[in-house]
């Protein structure tokens, strides 16, 4: 902590400091006043834990040595770049390593896995292929305390709600046993173990299936109690076992592109009526209902996605994730790749350049909310309408012909 006073502070620094000293001084001074702001807050948020039933002996020893982290609130406050194409992300996700990796974790883990599966009701596949994305198969679980990550988001404010509410599940696991706060790692958003469950969701949904009184989805040894917890997550939204996520397809010529949409749902013999084939040129089997599916639009793969690829993403509310969940549990059981080519071509736009879509299509009558370059389903719905109008095709899919349209309308 710095001795003398803010202004005198400033004072010095300004008199004799260089510019760049100055400026590195001062950030200096910012955090150390920062860190006596947060040790504050953590005063008060003890009293709010031991009223709702934190032991002082659990506070004391989850909040030795924890500090403001500054790393936690510059990965908080950086803008993610939305701007990687899904093609881009999927080379990363199913890569070959990762699906190598997972094939070897597979067999590694086969028994434990055949026993979650037979529980749980959750192919193994998609478990392993879950914790491939999260962690690497336990290599990357994160090395930021998980008290200290959650406390430094409850204190900057941003995100102090679930800050808060993570913090205060995060000592109950503590207090029950699960795990002592030095080894209560993670990232620094907060998620924890092998598959990387939040506090709430832990307390939820973690298991110990290995029936040792603990719910240990951290044990780098042992991913049981994780792999088990994963499966229990999936089954209670309702995971359909021995079902695909969804299945690769040929879209006939003449398609009314206005039904691919992930909000439009047939059953399989009227997608096959509406001449839907598989990839292989046959009849769409029966898994229930789905919905057609065009992550590059028209001119790259199609797909049909079931009831599983909607369970996915309640694990992470992204299409992309799903489909790389569901690609990469197909890869490790040795399915091909994609048949039909991504379209790798020029076109795809960056971040400023979605949010700029989305603030024309608001300036023209469409409402797709705050522009954020997330092209989400109220911006997809609004760009296949303009679509319509232009005599595009009504793919959803927005990219540079579609923007250079846009402009041209606000001109």
């Amino acid at each position: 902590m710095l001795k003398f006073s803010a202004t005198l502070a400033l004072s010095l620094f300004v008199l004799v400091m260089p510019v760049n000293a100055k400026n590195s001084q001062l950030g200096q001074y910012q955090v150390a006043q920062s860190q006596s702001g947060f040790q504050l807050w953590v005063k008060s948020f003890r009293q709010d834990a031991l009223l709702n039933g934190i032991s002082a002996n659990t506070l004391n020893d989850a909040f030795e040595g924890v500090l403001l982290n500054d790393r936690v609130v510059q990965l908080d406050r950086k803008q993610a770049e939305f701007s990687r194409q899904i093609w881009d992300y999927l080379d990363t996700a199913t890569s070959p390593k990762r699906v190598v990796d997972g094939q070897a974790s597979f067999n590694i883990q086969a028994n434990i896995l055949n026993q979650i599966e037979k529980k749980y009701k959750v192919d193994a596949e998609v478990i392993v292929a879950i914790w491939g994305l999260e962690t690497s198969y336990g290599q990357r679980m994160g090395n930021i305390n998980i008290i200290e990550a959650l406390a430094t988001l409850a204190y900057d404010g941003r995100r102090e709600k679930f800050g808060r509410q993570q913090l205060m599940e995060a000592l109950k696991i503590i207090q029950r046993g699960d795990i002592t706060p030095d080894k209560m790692m993670g990232s620094w958003a907060g998620a924890m173990g092998h598959t990387q469950f939040i506090p709430t969701s832990y307390q939820a949904y973690a298991q110990d299936f290995t029936g040792d009184g603990k719910r240990n989805v951290w044990d780098p040894a042992d991913p049981s109690d994780a792999l088990a917890s994963t499966a229990n997550y999936l089954a209670k939204f309702g995971w359909k076992n021995n079902q695909p996520w969804g299945i690769e397809v040929i879209l006939p010529a003449g398609f009314n592109y206005r039904n691919a949409d992930l909000e439009v749902k047939a059953t399989p013999s009227r997608w096959t009526e509406l001449g839907v084939r598989t990839i292989k040129n046959n009849k769409i089997p029966n898994h229930g209902e789905g919905s057609v599916f065009l992550p590059a639009g028209a001119k790259g793969p199609a797909f049909i996605v079931f009831k599983n690829f909607f369970v996915i993403k309640r694990y992470n509310n992204s299409n992309s994730y799903a489909m790389a969940v569901g690609h990469l549990a197909d890869r490790i059981l040795g399915e091909l790749p994609f048949q039909r080519e991504w379209p790798r071509g020029p076109g795809a736009l960056k971040l400023k350049e979605k949010v700029e879509v989305q603030k024309l299509l608001n300036q023209i009558g469409y409402d797709v909310g705050e522009p954020d370059g997330i092209i989400g389903p109220n911006s997809r719905k609004s760009i296949r309408k303009y679509q319509i109008i232009l005599g595009l095709t009504p793919d959803g899919l927005a990219n540079k012909e579609f923007l250079i349209e846009l402009r041209k309308a606000r001109e």
